[in-house]
């Protein structure tokens, strides 16, 4: 046997290890009743308009679930340009009582097609300045896949059903309303 070789079956005895420690009674590895309470968590859905400037963080923080292994998120930001015009900010403005409906209506759906936890739906009002955030969708899941295309989904509905409003400033003074491209009330051009 060469040397590689020895050392190759040496290094696989070496790291072959249980797939999980034995449980030994005390050792803190038993299901404890903190440990219940988790696996009941209940499923959040969380809803915010504000004016004040969207924290990623946060969103994030409150899907997290110790049963779950993804957090997708989703981050709308307004970009400085549009159609060859410089954008200084955006501005929104939403009907409040039937943008949370469909919005809640939204996760209702999300929840009959994937397997999601935790659900964070913020939006911003009023100006929001380039690179800024005007939308954060955060979902928790057991596996990726689900939450992923979840925060896909949700954005994707979002833009097409809410009555949220856009307004682009532009440098030149001047500003333009704008409708989403996906809004189901729209005709086209």
């Amino acid at each position: 046997m060469s040397s590689l070789e020895s050392n190759s079956s040496s290094f696989g005895r070496e790291t072959k290890l249980p797939l999980s420690p034995p449980l030994v009674e005390g050792s803190g590895h038993e299901l404890l009743g903190e440990d219940l309470k988790e696996v009941e968590e209940s499923a959040k859905e969380i809803i915010k308009f504000t004016t004040e400037k969207l924290s990623i963080d946060e969103a994030s923080q409150l899907v997290i679930s110790p049963l779950c292994g993804a957090v997708s998120l989703f981050v709308g930001t307004t970009r400085n340009n549009f159609e060859g015009k410089k954008v200084i900010s955006l501005e929104y403005e939403a009907y409040l009582p039937m943008a949370e409906n469909e919005i809640r209506r939204i996760c209702s759906d999300i929840r009959q097609k994937w397997p999601v936890k935790h659900i964070a739906v913020f939006h911003r009002l009023g100006l929001v300045p380039v690179s800024e955030a005007s939308i954060i969708i955060a979902v928790s899941s057991a596996h990726r896949a689900a939450s992923l295309q979840a925060v896909s989904y949700a954005i994707d509905t979002l833009k097409a059903k809410v009555p949220i409003w856009k307004k682009e400033m532009y440098e030149e003074s001047s500003s333009s309303w704008k409708r989403n491209k996906e809004c189901f009330w729209t005709t086209s051009d």
